[in-house]
């Protein structure tokens, strides 16, 4: 071989392994950059419940910065200031409102929503306090039918693409790199229309309800587009099961206990699970040791007391805990944290508790049927406690000052007018105040801008039921008043 000929090998040789390093490097930059799935985490149990991941950002996650951007993309298509404006409650200093979690994923920070978006709010003791974060609350303010409504209809518009919003991504973030400004974006921007696509299919029958309104979701409509159900040929009793979001302190003490609104499902850990698909958190993608830290802290939270905030008639209350104890303990348990009673955690039928059958009937055996399979590759974690039942189950009373607007739809504003017979119940009120009423127990229902306008003559809106002798409406007024403070006690 000639010397020529030799160095030529030699610098082939260098050059391959040259490539080869670069290559190398490549993929080092690469997996460094796109392999890493991590969680933003919180040592704090609350600030985990806050803002902790349960997994669904893997699946449903919005990039970060798409997130941000959104409102400004469409401002138009929110009722008022970006995502507050739909009842998202934001903290000071934080750029997520509660119950949103991220977690870097896939090479990009990727935000979803969390449990506490539907069990946190905020209190007004006057017009001009404070509000006070409540978490395990029934999320009053939030309007998930129109977040859900927003993001489809902002996805599926024409200023919905890479040359729109890239460049407002790069002004917001300050500093984009060129990969994320030609490739990783401009690719979210078309997967997040792919997907928000999928999602619309499944989840069309929003598009023939009336609007949930604040504080409410269809929670089993939803789990039927987890498994392909054609809406178009359901009946139409099944359509409308649209309930408020429930409080979820003391769950330890409710073990056992017939759960959900109608008692279908009497497994706490089910009962978790079950409600993680709601945060996109589905069998292989479920963070189930961030769900055990939730689990964990619900097991034992429990609510504030009404006393903090405001004064208790203590003699009035004194002789409200005797009508109590005759009239409503069987049901609800003896005080709002002892839940010992006969009924407690038991379904009472529908024909004798008269309430709207629309969630009720939402639940069908062939979905009770399908649970089953959710989990069905997992012994450990399978579903095997739900049932359809005939009626709504008899819930403990804990924090049941925060629980308003009232019965399983949220179809009754204040305690006080719980007490009433239906046919004295308000007819129309107004939803989505943080405003407390402390005298008739609940949240101002007076019409006001930026509330939302609660029928109940509209399909599962109904505000009937719960009256008669053994429920408390034919009680004196002085009565009532005096089982009122007591309840206030809870």
């Amino acid at each position: 071989m000639s010397r020529d000929a030799a160095a030529s090998c030699t610098t082939c040789r260098i050059l391959l392994w040259a490539l080869v390093a670069l290559f190398a490097l490549l993929a080092l930059a690469a997996a460094i950059r796109f392999l890493p799935d991590r969680p933003v985490s919180y040592n704090d149990p609350v600030e985990h419940f806050k803002y902790g991941s349960t997994g669904g950002e893997r699946n449903m996650g919005f990039p970060y910065w798409l997130w941000q951007v959104l409102p400004e993309v469409c401002p138009e298509m929110l009722p008022g200031k970006g995502y507050a404006s739909l009842g998202f409650t934001f903290e000071q200093g934080r750029d997520l409102p509660v119950g949103m979690s991220q977690r870097r994923h896939l090479g990009i920070d990727r935000v979803f929503l969390n449990c506490a978006v539907c069990h946190t709010a905020t209190v007004r003791t006057s017009p001009d306090a404070k509000p006070m974060l409540v978490a395990g609350m029934p999320a009053n303010q939030l309007d998930l039918m129109g977040f859900q409504k927003f993001v489809e209809a902002c996805v599926n518009d024409r200023r919905f693409t890479p040359a729109q919003v890239v460049p407002r991504i790069a002004e917001k973030a300050g500093n984009l790199g060129l990969l994320d400004k030609h490739v990783v974006y401009p690719l979210a921007v078309f997967l997040m229309k792919d997907g928000v696509a999928g999602l619309t299919g499944r989840l069309r029958f929003i598009h023939t309800q009336a609007d949930w309104g604040p504080g409410r979701v269809d929670t089993f409509n939803s789990a039927k587009a987890i498994f392909g159900v054609p809406f178009e040929h359901l009946p139409q009793e099944e359509l409308v099961g649209v309930s408020d979001f429930p409080a979820i302190w003391n769950q330890a003490k409710k073990q056992g206990m017939q759960l959900h609104w109608d008692g279908n499902n009497s497994r706490v850990e089910e009962r978790n699970l079950s409600a993680a698909f709601g945060t996109g958190a589905t069998p292989k993608l479920i963070d189930h040791a961030a769900i055990a830290r939730i689990e964990t802290w619900i097991a034992t939270a429990t609510p504030p007391a009404f006393g903090k905030s405001f004064p208790i008639d203590a003699t009035r209350a004194a002789r409200g805990k005797a009508i109590y104890a005759a009239t409503c303990a069987a049901c609800h348990g003896a005080s709002g944290s002892d839940f010992s009673g006969k009924y407690v955690g038991k379904v009472t039928p529908i024909a004798e508790i008269g309430t709207d059958r629309g969630r009720l009937d939402s639940y069908t055996p062939q979905l009770a049927q399908n649970q089953g399979m959710l989990y069905a590759a997992d012994p450990e974690r399978r579903f095997r406690h739900f049932r359809k039942t005939f009626g709504y189950a008899n819930a403990p009373l804990d924090g049941l000052w925060l629980r308003a607007p009232y019965l399983h739809n949220g179809s009754v504003p204040t305690l006080w007018d719980l007490l009433q017979p239906a046919a004295q119940r308000q007819k129309v009120f107004w939803r989505g105040n943080d405003l407390y009423d402390p005298q008739h127990v609940g949240f101002v229902a007076a019409e006001a801008p930026g509330l939302f306008r609660f029928d109940t003559a509209i399909p599962g809106n109904g505000n009937t039921g719960h009256e008669g002798a053994a429920y408390g409406t034919t009680l004196s007024d002085a009565d009532k008043w005096a089982l009122l403070e007591y309840l206030k006690t809870f």
